[in-house]
């Protein structure tokens, strides 16, 4: 195991957030409710409209779950809820106590400039005070569209109750997609100013999902050790969310889960816990999903803080111009991407060999790519050899001029064909 190494002197600028973070392990209603201001009530017809692409059904599916209309207690807040029908279904409970006046239901990855539009007009119609988005990057990256876009006083404040690691939550990065062309940017207006983080929400989540999703939380932490803003103080942070989220992987790997369940009922998750796998079952699923919530916050913090890297430049083209899946072309690319850097960039590939426990970064990111049987081609996911060379094309101008070595054609041609075929990184 290597060392992390100690940094040169100091002359840097960190950027700072403001943002209130909650950890709460099958708190998420409550503590929705809390930062509401909201108490939770009955039932009562009427008032909440469904958005999107499924009818009455999941409003229908709130109601249940005692989601108040818009005429509950006066000086409310006018809630906006954001998040799939799968996911109003299987959290109906956390938004059991809260009152909305609008329910979006549309979320599409990579948040395409149509359904953005549908969702800003239906909030300037509803009059909205506030967004809670519950689920992964595209909810949250649907309602940080809304607070670019709104002409509300003071902003259109953001809750954000992430169900992944996608770590969009803690970072002030957008993105939105319109012909085929992924734009991101960085506004403080975006940042969620609260995120409830509840590991019991991620229970559910399909193994492959969680692997691929907390790769992708690791892949911020990567990225912010060499973006245009790398600092000390995020290279702390990053480094702690890429050895946490690699602690975590191998656990949630072997105990994905059973299902969502309450705090009381976790007990003591990790006391007498196997120290490897957490003791497997629900509590070693939920141990290692805290670990990994935790880890993901910390890399996107980082990465907010110091911008896009040469992997997200990458992956922000596969996915707005190819359709690729968000968190699984992050967990192909990664190490594609240190392998072509870390010569050129020996400091910040030390701190990730030392936070991964390896010889070198990259034989440490594939031995965990490999003990979590993690996705390696990019063809299984749609991408084709004839694709590589627009890829190379759209990426060039966006490399970063900060990134540690310069990135010729040549470069981005292997790096995207070893990606597509699942070739050893570097190799030829």
């Amino acid at each position: 195991m290597r060392e992390q190494p100690v940094g040169p002197g100091l002359d840097f600028e960190y950027r700072t957030q403001r943002q209130r973070v909650l950890f709460g392990t099958g708190r998420a209603g409550e503590l929705l409710g809390e930062v509401l201001g909201e108490q939770p009530a009955t039932v009562q017809a009427g008032g909440t409209v469904q958005a999107g692409g499924t009818g009455t059904s999941t409003a229908s599916v709130i109601a249940t779950a005692g989601t108040l209309g818009a005429s509950g207690t006066p000086g409310a807040p006018r809630v906006m809820v954001i998040a799939t029908r799968r996911e109003l279904e299987r959290s109906a409970a956390v938004l059991a106590g809260i009152r909305s006046v609008l329910v979006f239901d549309e979320v599409v990855q990579h948040v395409p400039a149509e359904s953005a539009e549908r969702a800003h007009r239906a909030a300037q119609a509803a009059r909205v005070d506030v967004v809670v988005a519950l689920g992964g990057g595209s909810a949250i990256g649907l309602a940080k569209i809304l607070a670019l876009r709104s002409e509300r006083t003071g902003g259109l404040p953001i809750v954000a109750v992430p169900t992944t690691y996608s770590g969009s939550e803690a970072t002030a990065v957008w993105g939105l997609v319109e012909n085929g062309v992924k734009t991101t940017g960085f506004d403080p207006r975006v940042l969620p100013g609260t995120v409830i983080y509840d590991a019991d929400l991620t229970l559910s989540l399909p193994r492959e999902l969680s692997v691929s999703s907390a790769l992708n939380a690791l892949a911020h932490g990567v990225d912010a050790l060499w973006a245009p803003g790398a600092n000390p103080v995020s290279a702390l942070l990053a480094a702690e969310g890429i050895r946490m989220l690699a602690h975590a992987l191998p656990r949630i790997a072997v105990a994905p889960g059973a299902g969502p369940h309450t705090a009381e009922a976790a007990g003591s998750d990790t006391s007498g816990s196997d120290p490897v796998l957490g003791g497997g079952g629900i509590h070693g699923a939920l141990a290692a999903r805290k670990d990994a919530l935790y880890g993901a916050y910390l890399s996107a913090s980082a990465f907010s803080s110091t911008g896009s890297g040469l992997h997200h430049t990458i992956c922000h083209v596969l996915g707005g111009a190819f359709g690729l899946p968000h968190a699984q072309t992050h967990a192909i690319v990664l190490p594609h991407v240190v392998a072509l850097n870390a010569p050129a960039a020996t400091e910040a590939e030390a701190r990730i060999a030392a936070a991964l426990g390896s010889r070198t970064a990259v034989e440490g990111l594939l031995a965990l790519r490999d003990s979590l049987h993690a996705p390696t081609a990019l063809r299984d996911f749609g991408f084709q050899e004839s694709d590589i060379a627009r890829a190379v094309a759209l990426i060039l101008p966006a490399v970063p001029a900060s990134n540690p070595r310069a990135v010729t054609p040549d470069d981005l041609t292997l790096l995207l064909r070893n990606a597509w075929s699942g070739a050893a990184p570097g190799g030829r």
